[in-house]
């Protein structure tokens, strides 16, 4: 079976269709991936050893809409030379061309929302879907126009094989803070000035464990929040891009993140207790309620940006840092909540709908 897989635009959409694309070329079928050509995509799809072709798709404004109607055009082209049995597209503006493109050509689409609350371009799409897969059970009550499936989101399947790292003191607590592959500049400053305040209250303490911070910033904080923690003489491991994503969480004692869907199903799949800092210009506020999911499950809790500061996030570290069976807890039903499956179970939707053609 020949299939497309259209999974561009971010880290967060792209890291999920190739754990798919994985499955299906494992069972044998002819896979393509589709990306946007965005540059935040490059590091991501290296490890895509495959087919692959760019479709220039640009996100959903005004200003774009010669640059969208152009992605359209090269899509419908090269779906029309492919010929694919079925395409598989994960949600945001770089499916709308690759699925337009199918449907066009009659070409079967099973499309895949990650959030909680569909973004426009699922939610535009899903009348053209054979099927809808989901991350999230409540993601059911937003998609009138097409039949779902709750899958799970699919994850690395090397995510949660990780190991700590050697050169962190075995008996550091160890706080990962991540605002995603991109960063969130917010989250670096708030989550800086806070650890460096909890690293001098652990001092005074005398706790007898020191503290280790592993910190994903994004390219362009990288070096302020590198020298927040030396000049506070903090130990830390801070990259733009961190490379061994599953020894960081592996590392780990507690999370500090954003609430992508890749991002919380990544902490289920490794069980990390976590304090989720939604992005509160997300659209449709979906961050938050990914977030909600996940505390109203116990496994997290989540912290408003607007009414948090350095000082009370160093409060909540230290509750956190006294209380280890309260972090048990959250690590277990943060476990819970793992689908480790759904890259299976996505595939077998797709090859349902291919063979259906």
């Amino acid at each position: 079976m020949k299939i497309v897989v259209a999974c561009g635009g971010t880290g967060g959409h792209a890291f999920p269709g190739l754990a798919v694309a994985e499955v299906l070329k494992g069972r044998g079928h002819d896979v393509t991936v589709w990306e946007s050509g965005r540059d935040v995509e490059s590091s991501v799809m290296r490890s895509w050893e495959g087919k692959g072709f760019s479709t220039h798709a640009r996100q959903l404004s005004a200003k774009n809409v010669f640059g969208i109607a152009a992605s359209i055009l090269r899509c419908r082209r090269e779906m029309g030379r492919e010929r694919p049995d079925a395409l598989l597209a994960m949600g945001s503006y770089s499916s709308l061309p690759p699925v337009l493109a199918a449907r066009a050509h009659g070409v079967p689409v099973v499309l895949h929302e990650a959030n909680t609350v569909p973004g426009r371009a699922v939610d535009f799409l899903a009348r053209y879907a054979r099927v809808v897969a989901i991350s999230f059970a409540k993601t059911a009550e937003h998609i009138r126009t097409a039949r779902t499936v709750l899958t799970g989101l699919p994850v690395r399947k090397d995510i949660a094989g990780g190991r700590r790292f050697p050169f962190i003191p075995p008996d550091a607590f160890t706080v990962f803070v991540t605002g995603g592959s991109q960063g969130a500049h917010m989250v670096n400053c708030l989550a800086s000035e806070a650890l460096v305040l909890f690293k001098e209250e652990l001092e005074k303490r005398a706790a007898g464990r020191s503290l280790y911070v592993i910190h994903q910033t994004g390219v362009k904080d990288e070096g302020a929040v590198m020298a927040t923690y030396a000049n506070a003489g903090m130990p830390a491991r801070v990259h733009g891009f961190e490379k061994e994503m599953a020894n960081a969480f592996a590392s780990a004692d507690f999370v500090i993140a954003r609430a992508g869907a890749s991002t919380c199903f990544e902490l289920a799949a490794c069980g990390k207790p976590a304090l989720l800092i939604p992005l509160p210009s997300a659209l449709r506020d979906h961050q938050h309620w990914n977030a909600d999911a996940f505390a109203s499950a116990g496994a997290a809790d989540e912290g408003i940006q607007a009414k948090l500061n350095a000082r009370q996030l160093a409060r909540y570290l230290a509750e956190k840092f006294d209380s280890p069976e309260r972090l048990a807890q959250m690590a277990e039903r943060m476990r819970s909540l793992a689908t480790p499956d759904a890259a299976e179970r996505v595939a077998d939707l797709v090859e349902e709908s291919g063979s259906k053609r």
